[in-house]
């Protein structure tokens, strides 16, 4: 009996994949192998969408138009506005917000963060309970280290900003305006409007050096 509950639920979650997906495609919606997609119920799309193989759309997502999503991709409680481009290998997670010409790329994360008009995640970061202003390029490796073992923190990065790759920002910390923030750097406080911030330790170099046998 409990087999065939099992091959039941299995079955009708079949069936009602097929009928979003369906739907979707009726709207005008650009499934590339449709049955590797994944919707929910209250997924919302506009016009020109593209949702490349192995996608899964959770809860709570709204997409806007001319809207792709590469492939192996997971969302969930996110809105996209226009022109957005995610993936592949994204996670999306509840409380993400992407404006307009917004580029989150491969093996990114980002929650409960909001990113700004044609600002770029493009690679390899954790982003979560952050602020992003617009026109800002996050570099690879980026990580905003939210959680201090309590309670999470907030970090702000503002407008036209670069952060160099494999950079850590310890929240609470703002980032201003016009900033430029170092590859490799560790940032533990505020950076001002139209600065540079570096943190790194001193290379030392030891000539000649043999290894041990």
């Amino acid at each position: 009996m409990k087999t065939n509950s099992k091959l039941n639920k299995i079955e009708s979650y079949r069936l009602k994949q097929d009928l979003l997906r369906k739907k979707a495609i009726k709207s005008g919606v650009n499934l590339i192998a449709p049955e590797t997609i994944f919707l929910s119920n209250d997924t919302k799309f506009g016009k020109n969408v593209t949702i490349n193989p192995y996608v899964v759309i959770g809860k709570k997502v709204k997409i806007g138009s001319n809207v792709e999503i590469l492939s192996f991709s997971h969302i969930e409680g996110t809105k996209i506005d226009n022109k957005v481009k995610v993936g592949p290998y994204a996670r999306l997670r509840e409380g993400t917000h992407l404006m307009s010409g917004v580029k989150v790329g491969n093996f990114v994360e980002t929650k409960k963060t909001q990113i700004k008009k044609n600002s770029k995640v493009n690679h390899l970061s954790y982003i979560g309970d952050t602020q992003i202003g617009k026109n800002t390029n996050i570099g690879a490796g980026t990580i905003t280290c939210n959680f201090d073992g309590v309670k999470k923190n907030k970090t702000i990065i503002s407008e036209n900003v670069f952060i160099g790759s494999n950079t850590s920002l310890v929240a609470p910390i703002t980032i201003k305006k016009n900033s430029i923030v170092g590859a490799g750097s560790v940032i533990t406080k505020d950076v001002k409007e139209n600065s540079l911030a570096i943190e790194r330790s001193e290379q030392e170099e030891i000539e000649n050096y043999k290894r041990k046998k």
